[in-house]
């Protein structure tokens, strides 16, 4: 298997409760929210650098490590997969908005790991489900791509 380097900009790091955004206009990453009691971010969280989604935005991505991030590290990664799913706005437009899972290419404890585990999977679409829930939207889960039809749908529209 070749392995596909993407460039990942972490933005929330794991165990946080705090959700931030990077913003493009001032180049900082600001608090954007805070998660109900007990709710942390299960790994790091952020985004494919260069890339673009249907929603216009990055295309989001959780980062499986065993050492601690902060927002704006970039890492460079190999993807396992993507979560396939839509989000329901709560003005009721509907648009894709998976949610890719990685790897970072320096791991040392995840480095032979080329799978997710169908439990990891359902715990990150039950995290999801209640993370968009406190905003009035929807996500709906659409089942899991494996890694080359994930690198396969990453559009980098700036190359």
């Amino acid at each position: 298997m070749i392995i596909k380097e993407l460039p990942v900009v972490i933005e929330t790091p794991k165990g946080s409760s705090e959700k931030y955004d990077f913003d493009p206009a001032s180049r900082f990453f600001v608090l954007s929210k805070i998660l109900p009691a007990g709710m942390i971010f299960p790994y790091d969280f952020g985004f494919i650098l260069g890339s673009k989604g249907e929603d216009g935005d990055p295309l989001d991505v959780l980062v499986i490590s065993e050492f601690r991030s902060f927002p704006g590290c970039l890492i460079k990664c190999r993807l396992l997969g993507a979560i396939r799913a839509e989000q329901k706005e709560r003005d009721g437009k509907t648009a894709r908005n998976d949610r890719y899972i990685a790897i970072p290419l320096a791991s040392k404890a995840y480095k032979d790991v080329d799978a997710v585990s169908l439990q990891m999977i359902k715990e990150l679409e039950h995290f999801f489900i209640a993370y968009h829930e406190q905003d009035g939207k929807q996500f709906t889960p659409l089942g899991f791509m494996e890694a080359a039809p994930a690198y396969e749908q990453i559009k980098f529209p700036d190359k």
